[in-house]
């Protein structure tokens, strides 16, 4: 299809009780410099049941139109319902490029829609910017296994559509005062048209609820930690700090440390305040995931380990005797 405007979309995901999900507040972040080189407006796309304050959040966090779809039967993720109603909406506005979460609803819906418009999608985004050339967004995420990046361009279709990453972007200032067009559209999907059905509701994986995208603090092992027992140090330094306990892909591999902890290309990309890395050596699969990280520090043997070249502070020496003793001076600090 031909885009009509020269808006971008970002999808506002909502979580069950109506609120918006960090990623989407993120992505209006990195969205307002996009639309204006587009030169067009940033418009917040928010799908849910009862979801006013997804979109109060929307318009705080830079929205200048939030359009809006509420009901019932949008009150779970299911694919039918809201890849219908994208769709619709879609189809009457004609965005030019439209910013999805890589969350696994965000996941479930790019293609979908992508496929319904007859446009492309560049999936797993770490990366966007406006080619100056041509004035198409460049969609720049790992190829390869991670081992290079690549920048994708779709200039034939539209609209464009990304899926990106969550942690990658910071959320800008919130401005509770700002004010925005609210355009609400009745798109409702019968009970028939929906073909799955919710069972149950599963908060947490293997007894664990591990929060790495909004932990503010994570402390981190890799290869180097040596076997299970070797995370022992890391979680004693994480419940010091009211940390989140993270992982490289090695240690969870090895079946050191559940999947659910992982950082890095095939896990949660991270942007914490703080992010201490233990005995990782820090494969690029690894720093893609944890980059945009406010101070890195980290601990290595290897004084050449590539960790090092991304890190704010490094300790170059054995973690097992430096985390002890970083641990009780914390504690000495507390108390």
């Amino acid at each position: 299809m031909e885009a009509k405007t020269k808006d971008l979309w970002v999808f506002i995901e909502t979580n069950d009780d109506g609120t918006a999900k960090n990623v989407g507040l993120e992505l209006l972040g990195a969205g307002r410099g996009l639309a204006e080189k587009q030169g067009g407006k940033l418009v917040g796309v928010v799908i849910g049941n009862s979801a006013d304050e997804a979109v109060k959040s929307a318009t705080a966090f830079g929205a200048d139109t939030v359009i809006v779809v509420d009901g019932k039967e949008y009150g779970h993720y299911t694919t039918d319902a809201y890849a219908k109603a994208m769709y619709t909406l879609v189809e009457k506005y004609g965005p030019t490029s439209i910013l999805i979460g890589a969350t696994n609803n965000g996941r479930d819906l790019g293609p979908r829609l992508s496929c319904r418009l007859k446009t492309g999608l560049t999936a797993d985004c770490t990366s966007l910017a406006i080619d100056e050339e041509s004035g198409n967004v460049a969609w720049t995420r790992p190829a390869f296994g991670g081992n290079l990046m690549a920048t994708i361009l779709c200039p034939d279709n539209r609209p464009q559509i990304g899926t990106v990453r969550p942690g990658v972007f910071k959320k800008a200032d919130i401005d509770e005062t700002r004010k925005a067009e609210v355009i609400k559209e009745d798109i409702h999907v019968s009970a028939n048209e929906i073909r799955t059905e919710l069972l149950e509701i599963i908060h947490e994986a293997a007894g664990e609820l591990v929060d790495l995208e909004g932990a503010e603090i994570i402390v981190s092992g890799g290869r180097g930690v040596g076997g299970p027992e070797g995370f022992k140090p890391i979680k004693e330094l994480a419940a010091v700090l009211g940390a989140t306990v993270g992982a490289s892909r090695a240690a969870v591999d090895a079946g050191w440390i559940g999947h659910s902890h992982q950082v890095g290309q095939t896990g949660k990309t991270v942007g914490p305040k703080l992010y201490i890395a233990c005995g990782i050596s820090g494969a690029i699969q690894h720093v893609a995931g944890m980059s945009s990280s406010k101070t890195i520090i980290a601990i290595n043997k290897d004084e050449t380990a590539p960790i090092f070249n991304v890190a704010d502070y490094a300790i170059v020496g054995d973690l097992f005797e430096i985390l002890p003793i970083l641990t009780a001076e914390i504690k000495k600090l507390k108390a």
